[in-house]
């Protein structure tokens, strides 16, 4: 059972879906810091927005797989966080291009990532 669960922490998808987490939850702190806090508020702002930030990239290096085939299911997965995201911290829901172009986002994620030439 343990065995189990420690090798599902090591799942590749599991690192990115915490990198994109955190990227995306990074960004929005930065931008709400840029808008709506000032002063001290605004530096302690910025310094936890880099914080998730330097996490995101943290997590994605520790992916355990190549560079090369991760950058396609990294993109598709960011598109997908960044709209969860966008819809929780700014109350925006995605329209109709977003979600036809995430479509597309999606599945060249996929062909980059699972796709063996032969």
């Amino acid at each position: 059972m343990v065995a189990a669960m420690l090798k599902l922490l090591r799942h590749p998808l599991l690192f990115l879906i915490v990198a994109t987490a955190l990227e995306t939850t990074g960004d929005a702190i930065v931008r709400k810091g840029l808008f709506q806090y000032q002063g001290m508020a605004r530096a302690g702002i910025y310094l936890v927005g880099a914080a998730f930030l330097f996490g995101y990239g943290l997590f994605l290096n520790l992916a355990p797989l190549d560079f090369g085939r991760v950058v396609g299911l990294y993109i598709a997965t960011l598109f997908v966080m960044f709209q969860i995201v966008n819809f929780v911290a700014f109350r925006s829901a995605p329209t109709l291009p977003i979600l036809v172009g995430g479509v597309l986002i999606i599945a060249g994620g996929a062909i980059v990532s699972f796709w063996k030439p032969q």
